[in-house]
């Protein structure tokens, strides 16, 4: 009896379709080492997990990268969480990831996201808490590995920056068993010593190798210390919890010993500038207290009481001269003026006696033609009653009475006999 035949499609899609109904192959967490790895362009990642048994293909989309917190790379021993699925065209099947951890590590990379969490909840990360570190660090801490490239850096960086600078190494365990604890001596120990500055940390490593300095007592005993601290733990990709806590974060040990111990040379220099800076600005300052002060002198001097009546009689004797002088030029004038007014009033008495002169010859002129003794003179004579009345007519007198007739020489007294009426001119 011949079978029927089906497609090789038809085929996949079964196979895919009992997988994609089995619950253990939907939630899955296979181990193994990475090869054959691929970061494609679009996003996703293309990789093999394999073991000493076997290997099973792997992707991981795009949407999904969120689940890969490192950098993955070839050899890495890792746990894929994901679920198994078929791929049709190629009649195989993969691993479709969801989230990737290093194997072994993954554990300790939770308990550090959780601490660190806590303790940001805490406010230990905040910067409000942050003290500085000192400029001139005239004695430093260490707390590491008494042998070791960290320490042998530390020494030689401080040393080449600062020969005199004191350096107090508290030789303390940094990897294992009881790590945790030694770092947390040796940084109380070195605190009660009054330093200015305290290094803490190691060389590079594993999460495993420096897990002691994510432990909550070491952070704890960081945040609690009164000396500034300087954390350099591992390298700079590495970050830790005690990273976090300290007051400074220094990329590796070498750098933390740049940060904490300043250059000498750059000190001198600047010192240098600053003692030229301070003697100009000094003789600056003293040139301009000088000059301030020999105004004030000068102030004080023109306001001093002696200066005072000094110049008070200074001014008074100018003010006299001035009065002097003044008066003496009025004196001139009014002289000059009295002189012109006096020539003035007697030029005009001249001329107003000359014209008063004239004006009386000519009166007397006038009034000598008009004068009685003129007429009498002429012949004529002044006739008067007993009286002394003068007779202007013939009816004042009588006949029988005595009138006088005054002439140029003498009086003529006489007997009136008769008088005679004649016609005047104007009675014609």
């Amino acid at each position: 009896m011949k079978q029927n035949s089906i497609p090789v499609g038809e085929v996949s899609r079964y196979i895919r379709s009992l997988v994609s109904q089995d619950y253990f192959l939907k939630h899955l967490a296979v181990s193994g080492e990475v090869s054959n790895l691929t970061y494609h362009r679009s996003g996703h990642i293309y990789f093999t997990l394999k073991d000493e048994a076997a290997a099973l293909s792997c992707v991981m989309w795009a949407g999904d990268r969120g689940g890969l917190g490192f950098r993955m790379k070839e050899g890495d021993k890792v746990v894929v969480s994901g679920s198994i699925d078929v791929y049709i065209l190629q009649g195989r099947y993969q691993l479709y990831a969801r989230k990737i951890e290093l194997q072994g590590a993954g554990l300790l990379y939770e308990r550090f996201l959780a601490l660190k969490a806590e303790l940001e909840e805490t406010g230990m990360f905040a910067q409000e808490y942050k003290r500085p570190i000192p400029f001139y660090v005239k004695r430093l801490g260490i707390v590491t590995a008494p042998t070791g490239a960290a320490v042998q850096d530390i020494r030689n960086i401080a040393y080449r920056r600062n020969p005199y600078v004191e350096l107090i190494l508290y030789p303390a365990l940094v990897q294992g068993e009881g790590a945790a604890a030694s770092i947390v001596q040796g940084i109380e120990t070195l605190d009660a010593m009054k330093l200015d500055c305290l290094i803490v940390g190691r060389g590079g490593g594993s999460i495993e190798d420096l897990w002691a300095f994510n432990e909550e007592a070491v952070a704890r005993a960081i945040f609690a210390c009164s000396t500034p601290v300087i954390s350099a733990v591992g390298h700079e990709t590495d970050t830790t919890i005690a990273d976090l806590v300290a007051d400074l974060r220094a990329p590796t040990p070498s750098a933390a010993a740049e940060l904490a111990v300043c250059d000498i040379r750059d000190l001198l220099g600047r010192l240098e500038t600053d003692r030229n800076r301070l003697r100009t600005e000094m003789w600056k300052r003293l040139d301009e207290t000088r000059e301030r002060l020999a105004v004030r002198d000068r102030h004080l001097r023109h306001l001093s009481p002696e200066n005072q009546i000094r110049e008070k009689r200074q001014r008074a004797a100018d003010l006299e001269d001035r009065l002097a002088s003044l008066s003496e030029r009025i004196l001139e004038d009014r002289k000059n003026r009295m002189a012109f007014l006096q020539e003035r009033l007697s030029s005009r008495v001249r001329d107003v006696m000359k014209e008063k002169k004239h004006q009386l010859q000519s009166r007397i002129q006038k009034w000598d033609g008009l004068s009685p003794l003129r007429k009498l003179q002429q012949g004529f004579a002044y006739v008067s009653d007993g009286r002394g009345h003068a007779v202007a007519s013939v009816t004042s007198v009588k006949a029988g009475e005595t009138v006088h007739l005054e002439v140029t020489d003498g009086v003529i007294h006489t007997e009136v006999t008769g008088t005679e009426t004649r016609l005047r001119p104007r009675d014609i």
